[in-house]
């Protein structure tokens, strides 16, 4: 049983909570952060409110609460092994019709959250001799989807994708590894904030013909943090749907 330490931000729901579930499955402690108290203490309570996982409340916006969560990692684990940026903002709306509150959202969520997190984590895995960052991203950057419109997360996910390959750059002597998964469509309850209420209707745009399952990037994430050679790599986590589509 590994007694490694992992951070993952947006951990009270949907793939967070399933990635949280997935590490402390393994025997790692984990620190869950949300910035809805009610939701995580649900979460930690799903989990089995286990002795090895901490929990801290706060807006990743707020560069104080990435220092936190590195704080408590600390403070109780002793080390920061692997950070997981998965907390973010993802909603359509239309270009002409995005203001600047709007983009002010998904850049203070998605990416200053995922940067300064990040570099809170990455001061102590230069301590530590190495470690592994993790960041979320979506197939959307490269493949936009007509009917969708989505420009101002899918900019702000763009520029965690572009983080991901020059911090991997600037720190693989280091032996820090950064990665980013890029999920397709999955089950989470971000489809129904959204407006699709039967998500498993969206199935047909990946070649496997079924929506993705939290568990399934979680999977994925638990691989690539335990491996010592990816750095710097946008995988897609997706079903095929970046590489084709059925024709009917």
């Amino acid at each position: 049983m590994s007694k490694k330490t992992v951070i993952v931000t947006g951990a009270s729901t949907g793939i967070g909570k399933a990635i949280s579930q997935h590490f402390v499955d393994r025997g790692w402690n984990v620190v869950m952060n949300s910035k809805t108290k009610e939701n995580l203490d649900n979460a930690y309570k799903e989990l089995g409110s286990p002795a090895n996982v901490k929990l801290v409340v706060g807006d990743v916006s707020k560069k104080s609460v990435g220092e936190e969560m590195v704080a408590t990692a600390l403070k109780y684990f002793g080390a920061v092994d692997v950070l997981i940026n998965n907390a973010g903002q993802f909603s359509p709306k239309g270009f002409l019709d995005v203001d600047e509150d709007d983009l002010n959202k998904y850049f203070d969520v998605n990416l200053k959250g995922t940067f300064f997190t990040t570099q809170a984590a990455i001061k102590e895995m230069l301590n530590a001799g190495g470690g592994s960052v993790l960041n979320i991203g979506t197939v959307l950057v490269n493949h936009a989807i007509g009917g969708f419109p989505a420009t101002a997360p899918v900019v702000s996910k763009g520029a965690i994708h572009a983080l991901t390959v020059q911090l991997a750059a600037e720190f693989g002597k280091q032996n820090i590894r950064v990665n980013t998964i890029a999920p397709g469509i999955i089950r989470s309850p971000l489809q129904g904030k959204i407006g699709v209420d039967d998500s498993d209707s969206l199935a047909a745009l990946h070649l496997l013909n079924r929506i993705g399952e939290p568990e399934d990037i979680a999977e994925v994430i638990y691989a690539v943090v335990n491996s010592n050679f990816i750095s710097g790599e946008i995988i897609n986590v997706d079903g095929g749907h970046v590489a084709g589509h059925h024709l009917s």
